[in-house]
């Protein structure tokens, strides 16, 4: 039996802080709980509450939540609607497919002023004859019966003839209570072994149940026996040998048996044994450890978490780097990393990852750091042999700027400058006027042929009579 608990409230109250005192809203579905309680204490404020899908025979303790619009109680055990008048607020009750026999208790939802949709089907008491038009009669505030809208014709309808409809109803309820009360002392009677004691064939003289004094009836029962026993071995020689424990899940699972909580519960109740019978198996058998590395010595590539991974080799930097894929909001403590010369090994939540490197690397010189965007684990492991390649960076060029004009931009560009060396010995003028070297017997052209005549002139014009050439005094040209 599954109860409620406060620690079972506050994990599904996540979404409010884990505070259970103000929660609007709690989903409880399938969690196989066999009777409400502590709901009305623990959240006052409640208006939407699902209990779909568990083992709940009765409707208790939900009187106080004065809030409660919306109660789902489909797929469980109910078979009468009780304990509603203090959910004043209820606008909404689903209990689709559940054992309301009793169609009049829907009677005690006439205090819900504010009960707008109704949900039976899949009841025993839908089935009714005039059931509709009852529950329309009696509930005049309901506006949506199992999803079909209530008009205003066909309420009035179902005023009209509400007497005859409730004789008819009341008939149908008491045979449905006979036959439920047929099945209860069916289930006690089962429940106490005594089930199934009128099929089985009394047994009493003789090893088939008939005197030995009858010679023919005798022989005529054994040669029965002989080809029962002979049909059943040729069977099992078909089929192959069948366990007890087959047989009787088999024969569970094919018996036809009615549709009853008791039923129900009882496929609960074997499905809870079955799944504990498996659990037990799986801690009486030891778990087979995962070979890591072989008696030989080869280290295996093993990936039990089955993340996604890629191993890259740089080679600037000459390292092995592994990108592994862990889940973004693993916390880290759960992660155990172990780097060896030749292969890694990462153990995630207790599941190993281990993986073989190409190369030798340095396990003291390795570096593991989680991504704070994808949440992967990165493994930095440099090579244990050769040598770290150191690339040049290169200058980048100065940017041009518009404004070079400057002065004082142009004496930071002077100081700037890069001058070479010279050797001052090997420093030499460019002669212009005898870049072509010249011969003697070579043609002047045009140009020489002024300049040498303009000195010629000036030199016979300078000579003139009279003319005294003094050392001491400079030339006037």
């Amino acid at each position: 039996m599954v109860n409620i608990t406060e620690d079972m409230v506050r994990r599904r109250a996540e979404h409010n802080n884990c505070e259970i005192f103000s929660l609007e809203e709690v989903s409880l579905h399938q969690q196989d709980i066999e009777r409400i309680e502590h709901i009305e204490r623990w959240c006052r404020d409640l208006r939407i509450l699902y209990l779909q899908n568990n083992l709940i025979p009765k409707i208790e303790n939900v009187g106080r939540l004065k809030k409660l619009e919306y109660l789902n109680l489909a797929l469980n055990n109910i078979e009468l609607i009780e304990n509603l008048e203090g959910c004043e607020s209820l606008q909404k009750l689903d209990l689709t497919v559940n054992f309301v026999g009793r169609l009049s208790s829907v009677e005690s939802l006439k205090h819900n002023l504010h009960l707008r949709e109704l949900f039976l089907v899949g009841n025993p008491c839908a089935e009714f004859e005039g059931y509709r038009q009852y529950v329309v009669a009696s509930l005049p505030q309901l506006k949506w019966l199992d999803g079909t809208e209530v008009n205003r014709s066909e309420r009035i309808r179902a005023g009209q003839g509400l007497e005859e409809v409730r004789r008819s109803v009341q008939w149908q309820e008491l045979e449905y209570m006979r036959k439920r009360a047929k099945e209860k002392e069916e289930a006690q009677r089962k429940a106490g072994g005594g089930g199934g004691g009128g099929d089985v064939k009394e047994r009493r003289a003789g090893f088939d149940g008939r005197w030995y004094t009858d010679i023919n009836n005798t022989v005529n029962q054994v040669e029965e026996d002989n080809q029962e026993n002979q049909v059943e071995e040729d069977t099992e020689d078909k089929t192959g040998p069948v366990s007890t424990e087959e047989q009787e899940e088999q024969e569970f699972w094919e018996t036809p048996c009615a549709f009853t909580p008791e039923s129900r519960l009882e496929v609960h109740r074997h499905l809870e044994e079955k799944k504990r019978v498996k659990e037990t198996e799986r801690e009486k058998k030891p778990k087979v450890p995962r070979t890591l590395i072989t008696p030989e010595g080869r280290v295996m590539n093993v990936n039990e978490p089955k993340l996604a991974f890629s191993l890259t080799e740089d080679e600037r930097s000459n390292t092995v780097v592994l990108d592994l894929a862990v889940y973004r909001h693993m916390d880290t403590s759960l992660l155990d990393v172990d780097v060896q010369p030749y292969y890694v090994r990462v153990n995630v939540k207790g599941k190993i990852f281990q993986l073989v490197l190409p190369a030798e690397v340095k396990p003291d010189s390795a570096t593991a750091v989680r991504s704070q965007t994808t949440g992967h684990l990165v493994l930095t492991m440099p090579k244990a042999e050769g040598e770290i390649k150191v690339t040049k960076t290169v200058p980048r060029p100065p940017k041009a700027r518009q404004d070079g004009n400057r002065p004082g931009d142009n004496a930071r560009r002077s100081n700037d400058l890069e001058r070479l060396e010279v050797d001052p010995s090997k420093h030499t003028t460019v002669d212009l006027a005898n870049i072509v070297p010249r011969d003697g017997s070579a043609e002047e052209g045009p140009l020489e042929t002024s300049r040498t005549q303009q000195p010629t002139a000036i030199e016979h014009s300078s000579f003139s009579e009279g003319f005294m050439d003094d050392p001491d005094v400079p030339p006037l040209i």
